[in-house]
């Protein structure tokens, strides 16, 4: 755990009324923080009714969560899922408590705790490193798009999340959760497993009630895959939907944020309170007309009933405690009234050598302008030194090389013909012969999947240990995915998936309404 990180909660902690003793020692922490804590598994609508009601302020929740953070993340069972804690949290908190006392209390998120993954800037106390030693102490000049929504929304930005550093695009033999500055995250269910990533520490946090909302970004696999080891909803958005500026890029074409949440429903209101055209990403311009300002309109009870849904059978056979899981999901499906046929392939094999092309040469131009933005006092200027301050620091590469970065390097510019060749065939083949040919064929609304196997133990020798994932179909063709619970294996949850074509965020959420409703698999974690 970095220094900083610790002064940073030290000196909140001492702010927090509700503090928990330093005599505790760390399993009474963390059995005081479990068994005490008011606000476990509360939703937005049950914070907006009390703050409605007179019967609680912005600083007392703010107050709470911090004192969480101090006691299950520092101490207890250290999480690791937290950064930096936001100095001026409890200031904001103020503030949304005087307008809650002059009646001028709005937003859809209003006084609603919220983490960001730390890919994303803000323009305020707290750095915006990735992760990485290299950005240690870097501030932003400005917030990011959604920083900058979420602000306007009412939220409270408690802090930053740890994350696989660099968005686990740095080096080989990763362990998911592991960042330079942050150290390893833990799995809240099962403490010396893996929680996935990259957004592991935002999954992590939703998961633990360290914070109603948490905000993560995913190029492939990195909200869909936390939500599922972690136990929560996230919503992986099509690709322009939410804006990208001011959020540490590795791919132009892949990369998205996306809301973590415990319940669907506050997923959707934090989708909503994101949306929307911003100039300084080109993506979002064609999310004109297709965003839409109510997601909440599309959950419905009955969102099952009527839908034709492909169950893509690739990663079946590889665990059957998963595959399990996954036939009794089906069968509730067509219980509902939804029409059930299986799938083999989604889209060619190959769409991923060419989407690892890709992602290398929008590396390199991605963080060369990103390092650009932070002005001249930007503590790491081009990717170039990036590679040479991971080579001479004393833990950057303790672990696992660098090897991605490395290969990024030796990219050329985008206007290289291996560039355009690699990301036309990787969009032709995951959209006209993928995603969207298979919906046609079979006249099909979305198709469903396991989002993966149960967390393995987290080996920072060998790195990730996956069985098996459904990430890849809609992440290399910027297509939408919802990854929420499905059940239990050994305590472990597994997630289920449900992607579909471009801006069919409405008849996805409709499907993943009527499954969890109807299945209600989300139950806190325990911190065994």
């Amino acid at each position: 755990m970095s220094l900083a990180k610790l002064k940073i909660l030290g000196k909140l902690a001492l702010l927090s009324v509700l503090a928990i003793g330093v005599a505790c020692n760390a399993s009474n922490n963390r059995d005081s923080a479990v068994g005490d804590f008011p606000y476990e598994e509360w939703e937005i609508g049950d914070f907006q009714d009390a703050y409605a009601a007179g019967s609680l302020t912005v600083r007392a929740v703010v107050e709470a969560y911090l004192s969480r953070i101090e006691a299950l993340d520092q101490s207890g069972p250290e999480l690791n899922s937290v950064l930096q804690v936001n100095p001026d949290a409890l200031t904001l908190a103020d503030s949304l408590d005087r307008l809650l006392a002059s009646g001028k209390a709005e937003g859809p998120l209003f006084g609603i705790p919220v983490l960001l993954k730390d890919n994303l800037d803000t323009h305020d106390a707290m750095a915006t490193t990735a992760g990485s030693r290299a950005l240690a102490g870097s501030k932003p000049t400005k917030d990011s798009f959604v920083a900058k929504k979420l602000r306007e929304s009412g939220a409270v930005i408690l802090g930053k999340a740890n994350l696989s550093e660099w968005a686990n695009f740095r080096g080989q033999l990763s362990s998911s959760g592991w960042s330079g500055i942050g150290g390893q995250t833990k799995n809240p269910y099962i403490l010396d497993r893996n929680p996935c990533g990259s957004s592991s520490g935002s999954a992590v946090a939703v998961s633990a009630n360290l914070c109603v909302l948490a905000i993560g970004t995913e190029t492939n696999g990195s909200i869909v895959c936390p939500a599922h080891a972690n136990g929560i909803v996230g919503i992986k958005p099509t690709v322009g939907l939410v804006s990208r500026s001011g959020v540490i890029p590795i791919s132009y074409t892949q990369d998205t944020p996306g809301p973590m949440a415990r319940t669907l429903k506050d997923a959707a209101l934090a989708l909503e309170s994101l949306v929307g055209v911003d100039p300084e990403d080109a993506k979002t311009l064609a999310s004109a007309g297709n965003y839409q300002r109510d997601y909440l309109q599309f959950l419905k009870a009955d969102g099952l009933k009527g839908k034709r849904i492909g169950w893509f059978k690739g990663p079946s056979g590889r665990n059957f405690k998963v595959d399990q899981l996954m036939e009794e999901a089906v069968a509730f499906m067509e219980r509902q009234g939804a029409g059930i046929i299986p799938i083999d392939q989604v889209e060619p094999s190959g769409t991923g050598t060419h989407s690892l092309q890709v992602m290398l040469y929008e590396y390199k131009e991605g963080l060369n302008a990103y390092f650009s933005s932070l002005g001249p006092d930007a503590p790491i200027k081009n990717l170039e030194e990036l590679i040479a301050f991971n080579a001479g620091d004393s833990i950057e590469l303790r672990h696992y090389n660098q090897f991605y970065l490395e290969e990024a390097q030796k990219k050329g510019g985008l206007e290289e013909a291996a560039y355009r060749e690699a990301l036309s065939a990787m969009l032709r083949m995951s959209r006209e012969e993928g995603i969207d040919k298979v919906l046609k064929e079979n006249q099909l609304q979305a198709i469903v999947a396991p989002t993966g196997s149960p967390a393995w133990k987290t080996d920072p020798i060998n790195g990730d240990s996956f069985q098996l994932g459904s990430s890849s179909p809609a992440a290399h063709a910027g297509y939408p995915n919802i990854s929420l619970p499905m059940g239990f294996v050994n305590g472990l949850p597994v997630g289920i998936s449900i992607f579909g074509t471009a801006w069919s965020e409405p008849v996805l959420l409709e499907i993943a309404y009527g499954f969890e409703q109807g299945t209600n698999h989300r139950k806190a974690p325990e911190f065994r």
